[in-house]
């Protein structure tokens, strides 16, 4: 623990690795924690193991019996045709979520992570918890997509309602849609899901709009705010800000449980949005700030979406960490002081990486192709930010 957070950490999450050939790569994992550790903001005594393994019971909160029962046979056999006929009715047998040895065990690992950085904040042992593998937020109660076979993030608000009954406020800053954590949730008050994301007319999972607001007692604690391709940083921070202080003013949760997908960055390869290491800087600490003003420092961040994994998502996740324990890095970057990234961690990772390394925690913005359209844009993501808070 440091400055009154935990980061945990299990080496299993590793193994939730579909394919050699597949986006989702835990390499990130490593590379960040990596990072941390040659900065000196993490060392191996402060990373904090989950409890074993096990059949939880607490996945039953979220997932089906059916569902369950299923990723468990399709972890531990060989492919057969009915096996195959049986991935096929649970999304698991698709180019994005196909079946891996060992499936069930990885997923629940990572649930595991999640429930135990919920259980360490929700008990005052600290303050903040950052679990990195999780944010697996596509997962259906009956399905996975999206590379989700688990939704990691709605288990642990279901136990943090079931056990402390506190108002939970989800916030999703993964490029893609956290349509998983928003349905279960859509007809829950005391929910209060939030994502910021490329448009759903042109990205995965195609959902996302601003009509959708929960239903029945949930009608009015579901806000997206579907960005259109191309944003950078200026607009997609004042949409942010202006949105997420809104609902979090209206809605005044008990906590913050914040997922950190790190693909709106212009160099990933599975988005349109145009963003740098600014917005990576900023989100993190504009959670931290409002955590602080709003539930008394509790918030639990987790990991998501992001592919280019050497050039964008160490820096993105290190962000979030140096946040929570206000390491001086994160204040003088947030100063504007250009930093530089570790000679080790460079030297130690720039032959794996397909592309130059960054030097620095920020990026150089000349490197990085302005848009045109760009007052364009602005305007249209300015109406969506009206539309999304209208009512409150």
């Amino acid at each position: 623990m440091a400055a009154d957070a935990v980061f945990i950490h299990h080496s299993d999450s590793s193994g939730y690795k579909f394919d050699e050939e597949h986006p989702f790569d835990p390499l990130r994992l490593t590379l960040t924690i990596d990072l941390l550790k040659d900065v000196k903001a993490l060392t191996e005594d402060q990373l904090t193991t989950p409890p074993p393994y096990s059949d939880d019971e607490l996945l039953s909160l979220v997932h089906r019996t059916d569902y369950l029962t299923a990723v468990k046979k399709l972890s531990e056999d060989t492919l057969t045709d009915d096996s195959r006929i049986l991935a096929q009715q649970y999304g698991l047998h698709t180019e994005d979520t196909p079946v891996f040895p060992g499936m069930h065990k990885a997923a629940m690992t990572i649930v595991r992570g999640s429930l135990a950085a919920a259980e360490a904040v929700m008990t005052g042992q600290v303050k903040h918890a950052f679990h990195l593998a999780g944010g697996l937020h596509h997962a259906f109660p009956d399905r996975a997509s999206g590379f989700c076979v688990y939704n990691d993030a709605a288990v642990a608000i279901k136990y943090i309602r079931q056990s402390f009954g506190a108002r939970v406020l989800y916030i999703d800053t993964d490029v893609h849609h956290g349509d998983g954590v928003q349905w279960v949730f859509y007809d829950d008050p005391d929910v209060c899901t939030y994502s910021i994301h490329e448009t759903g007319k042109f990205l995965f999972p195609g959902t996302g709009f601003v009509h959708e607001k929960g239903t029945d007692h949930g009608f009015g604690a579901c806000f997206n705010v579907p960005l259109e391709p191309y944003t950078e940083d200026e607009s997609w921070l004042e949409s942010f800000n202006v949105t997420l202080r809104k609902v979090i003013e209206a809605f005044k949760p008990d906590v913050i449980i914040s997922q950190h997908g790190c693909d709106a960055h212009a160099y990933d390869p599975l988005s349109h949005i145009h963003c740098s290491m600014r917005i990576y800087s900023e989100i993190p600490a504009i959670i931290h700030e409002l955590a602080h003003a709003y539930t008394d420092g509790r918030w639990i961040a987790l990991g998501g979406g992001g592919y280019d994994i050497f050039r964008v998502v160490p820096r993105a996740w290190a962000l979030v960490w140096l946040t929570m324990i206000e390491h001086p890095i994160a204040q003088r970057i947030a100063a504007g002081e250009i930093v530089e990234l570790p000679d080790s961690w460079l030297e130690r990772w720039s032959l794996l990486s397909p592309n130059k390394l960054p030097p620095y925690w920020m990026d150089d913005l000349s490197e990085i192709e302005a848009m045109p359209r760009r007052q364009e844009i602005a305007e249209k993501n300015r109406m969506v930010q009206s539309i999304a808070i209208q009512d409150l």
